[in-house]
This record gives C-alpha cells, structure tokens and sequence, in this order.
C-alpha cells in the first residue's frame, strides 16, 4: 500500500486545532510565529490549496491577537 505525503482530512479546521497551531509556531518561532504562519498560507494558496492556506492565515491572526494581547497586558502591569 502506497503511503501519502499527507493525511486525507475534509471539512474546516476546529479552534482547538488552530490554536494548537499557533501554540506550537510561538513556542518554535517566538516574534517570527505570525510570519512562519503567514508564509506557510501563502505556500498553500500558491499550491491551490485553500483550505490550509486559510487554515494557516487564521492560525496568523491568532499569533498576532494573543501577541497585542500580551504587550497590552504588560503595558497595563507596568505602572503596578
């Protein structure tokens, strides 16, 4: 039987999934995390796959939520 470079999967990605993935870039890429995902969705779409070029493109939004998240949170303990 003839392995495949990757899994059949269908449907969308769960939030869990995505933010095991982005999860998975910031402890891998630090500051670079949202970039890594940004270049892998771009990949994907050059490739004509949608699903996981969209895939990657929210796992990048969700790099750069908890990111401004974490600056704002530091800024607000700052002056404690």
């Amino acid at each position: 039987m003839d392995k495949l470079s990757r899994p059949l999967t269908t449907g969308h990605f769960g939030a869990n999934e995505l933010s095991a993935m982005a999860l998975v870039l910031e402890g891998r890429h630090g500051t670079l995390a949202a970039d890594v995902a940004e270049f892998f969705s771009t990949t994907h779409l050059q490739c004509d796959d949608r699903r996981r070029g969209a895939a990657w493109a929210q796992v990048a939004d969700i790099v750069r939520e908890r990111e401004a998240r974490r600056i704002a949170d530091a800024a607000r303990h700052a002056g404690d």
